[in-house]
C-alpha cells in the first residue's frame, strides 16, 4: 500500500466495513489487495431482487481517487443497467469519466449500486432490450428479474 491513495483506500475500506453498510458486505480478496474489493449486495426487500445475494467486484485503479473505480456484477442479473455478458459491467452515471469527482467516496458508489437495484435507470441502459421491458411491461420485467434472482443470486 503506497502513498496517499493507499491511505485513503484503507480509510474508505474501514468506513465501508465498520459498521457494515446496510445490505452491503465488503471484504478483500484472498491476497488482501486493497485495490480489489469483493462486495455482496442483498437484493432490496421491495425489489424483484429480494432474497438474492449479488456478488460484485470493485476495482480501484492506482490513480484513485482521480480515476473512478470499476464495479462489475459477478452474479448474473436481469437489469437494464448491468451488461448481460461475462463482464457484468454496471452503468452508473457517477462512475463515468466526465462525471467522476475525486471527492466521491466508495461508500457512496456502493450505496448507489444498491439503489440501482431498487430503481433501475432505463434511460441510461447497457441492456436496451431489458430497459424496454422495464419501461413497457413492468410485470414481465419483475417476473424475469425474480426468476434470474432465484437461479443465480444464491
Amino acid at each position: 500500500m503506497a502513498g496517499a491513495g493507499g491511505k485513503r483506500i484503507a480509510k474508505e475500506l474501514n468506513e465501508a466495513t465498520n459498521p457494515p453498510l446496510p445490505g452491503i458486505q465488503v471484504t478483500l480478496g484472498e491476497d488482501s489487495d486493497i485495490h480489489h474489493w469483493n462486495v455482496i449486495i442483498e437484493g432490496p426487500p421491495e425489489s424483484p431482487y429480494a432474497g438474492g445475494l449479488f456478488k460484485l467486484l470493485l476495482v480501484l485503479p492506482t490513480e484513485y481517487p482521480f480515476k473512478p473505480p470499476k464495479i462489475n456484477f459477478k452474479t448474473k442479473i436481469y437489469h437494464p443497467n448491468v451488461s448481460n455478458d461475462e463482464h457484468g459491467s454496471m452503468c452508473l452515471g457517477m462512475l463515468k469519466g466526465d462525471q467522476w469527482k475525486p471527492s466521491t467516496k466508495i461508500v457512496g458508489v456502493l450505496e448507489a449500486a444498491l439503489q440501482l437495484l431498487s430503481e433501475p435507470v432505463p434511460d441510461d441502459a447497457v441492456e436496451t432490450g431489458i430497459a424496454e421491458v422495464y419501461k413497457n411491461n413492468r410485470n414481465e420485467f419483475n417476473k424475469q428479474a425474480k426468476e434470474w434472482t432465484k437461479r443465480y443470486a444464491k
